[in-house]
Order: structure tokens, then sequence, then C-alpha cells
């Protein structure tokens, strides 16, 4: 347990670590949270602010179709992991990545993983990106009023899934160990 919790200590210094000196002088607007999972007794955790939706429309609204998002607020959603993963059918190796998403209003909604890390907004450039895939779109019987992540994983099972829920829409993507 002792290991777990120095693995977390680190990861989260890892995460604050990666925001430029710049980019530190930005103002967080929302809170901010961390999650994490083991996914094939490997660490996988993800830094992002929570956005709240203030009464505003958020998917085709606050949140652009067919535009990158940041996925979340302020600085770029940082995803870290200690060892290769899969997300959707994309091998991702071991580092730190920032996520953004590329919401769709028909078809599937993008996650953007980036190798372009420690900026503040959404560090679009598709060439940095190691891949991006596609995200099962559920409509959500109550609306969540704040940007919500999870990863949720069995003990000591081999994969995750990533949610994503914010309005009457969750979005998710699978996260599997790589195997050896």
């Amino acid at each position: 347990m002792m290991k777990f919790g120095c693995a977390i200590l680190l990861f989260g210094a890892a995460s604050m670590l990666l925001v430029s000196q710049s980019d530190a002088q930005q103002k967080r607007v929302s809170p901010h949270d961390q999650i994490y999972a083991r996914v094939g007794g490997k660490l996988v955790s993800i830094s992002y602010g929570r956005p709240n939706s203030k009464d505003r429309k958020i998917w085709g609204g606050l949140v652009p179709w067919g535009k990158a998002w940041r996925t979340g607020s302020d600085e770029a959603t940082t995803l870290v992991t200690e060892s290769a993963i899969k997300i959707g059918d994309a091998e991702v190796p071991a580092g730190a990545y920032t996520l953004y998403t590329v919401p769709m209003e028909s078809g599937a909604t993008k996650l953007a993983i980036s190798k372009t890390i420690g900026k503040w907004g959404i560090p679009v450039d598709e060439k940095n990106d190691v891949a991006r895939v596609d995200m099962k779109k559920k409509e959500l019987d109550k609306s969540v009023d704040q940007f919500t992540m999870a990863l949720v994983a069995e003990k000591g099972a081999p994969s995750a899934t990533l949610t994503m829920a914010w309005e009457k829409t969750e979005l998710s993507v699978p996260i599997t160990a790589v195997k050896k």
C-alpha cells in the first residue's frame, strides 16, 4: 500500500511539473481533480479541470461540434501512464500525454492522445498526436452539471474504462494493459 501511495504522489508531482512557468501564471477558473486506476497492475492517472455548466448549452454550444476541446478547463488534461496501454484500439507507450476531444454531433467523438504536454488550453497539433480513437456516446437520464471523468477498473483486472460525463452525455473508451 505504501508503494501505491508513493506512486500516486510521484505521478501527481509529475503532472504539476508539466505546466511551464509562463502557463503557471494563467489563472485557474475551475476546480481540478486527479483520477487514477491500476491497469494490468500499473498506474494510469489523469489530471483535469472540472468546469460547471452554469446553465450554458455544452455540446454544440460552449463545446462546438467538430472542433478540438481541451477535455476539461484551464491547462490541458494530462494522462500519465506507468507502462504501455491501449486506449481503444491505439497503443500508447508509457509516459505523459495531453488528452483532448473532438466532439461530433453525429458519428464518433474522438479522443486524441498528444505528445504535446505542459500547455494551457488546447495544444492541437495533429502531427504530435499519438492517436485519435472513437469514443462510445450514451445519453444520460439526468443532467451532469460539473464535467466529470472517471477511470473504473476491477481490482487486478487488465483493463479499465475511461468515462466523461457532462450535460446529458456520457463518453467512454476502454483502456487495457499491453501484453508483453
